[in-house]
């Protein structure tokens, strides 16, 4: 079973995984791999070790001198490269494949998140799926990337937890499912970073804007704000917030 080459579609299934899981937690038991395995009808250990090639292209492990395996490096190269090239399409492709797998289509497997589209038609539907269903990918992909924790308050609750984009979805096609395009953050802190009510420096710390602190006398204002000014954020496992995207964010939604 292991000896038959990977093909193209198992390789996409793999990086979609690989995007999902974080760093360190790409063994043969993890309850993912397990059913990735399954799904494609290879081992646990055989998916891992893709897993590790895909790490073994990822600048972000390159910058850091960390290799992965690096022997499968020319299976995956050209589908890191077509994700990093279009990642709107080769992610929806993905979640196409993996629904088609799992013997349901796609419409069923994110029903709740598909609430509404059932009257759209034609390129329109197909347009909005798109959006939503990548929406909720880059969704898991950023919060398993913060380890399923706010990054400035470590609040671990999924339902408060938003994938909270640097530059917004509207502003920058390119680079809306860019992983560093994404911090995790609780609810109240996504609005006031989307607002420009805070900012995050050169440092990855938390600064309070001049609107949040127009409120300084209120009693919420230091429990839900001002204890937190200065803090680092807790950084994530594979992609660090883009120092661009934030520099843009302080210019056009700040200042």
């Amino acid at each position: 079973m292991e000896n038959k080459p990977w093909t193209r579609e198992e390789l996409v299934l793999a990086l979609n995984l690989y995007l999902k899981l974080p760093f360190g937690k790409m063994h043969s038991r993890k309850p993912e791999i397990v059913r990735l395995a399954e799904i494609i009808n290879r081992s646990a250990g055989a998916v891992a070790m893709r897993l590790t090639n895909f790490a073994s292209v990822d600048p972000y492990h390159q910058q850091r001198g960390i290799k992965g395996l690096v022997g499968g490096t020319r299976q995956v190269q050209p589908i890191w490269d077509e994700f990093q090239h279009n990642r709107e399409e080769l992610l929806f492709e993905s979640e196409l494949i993996l629904a088609r797998l799992e013997h349901q289509s796609i419409e069923s497997k994110y029903a709740r998140i598909l609430d509404g589209t059932e009257q759209l038609k034609g390129e329109t539907k197909i347009r909005e799926v798109k959006t939503r269903v990548n929406q909720n990918v880059f969704r898991q992909i950023v919060l398993a990337n913060y380890s399923g924790r706010c990054a400035i308050s470590g609040i671990d609750i999924p339902d408060l937890l938003v994938a909270s984009h640097i530059v917004p979805w509207s502003e920058n096609k390119e680079e809306r499912l860019n992983p560093a395009n994404g911090i995790c953050l609780s609810a109240h802190f996504d609005v006031a970073f989307d607002k420009g009510y805070l900012y995050f420096d050169n440092d990855f710390r938390m600064i309070i804007g001049p609107k949040l602190k127009q409120y300084a006398t209120q009693p919420y204002y230091f429990n839900w704000f001002k204890q937190f000014e200065g803090k680092q954020l807790n950084l994530p496992s594979k992609y660090l917030p883009n120092q661009e995207f934030l520099e843009w964010h302080r210019e056009y939604r700040c200042l």
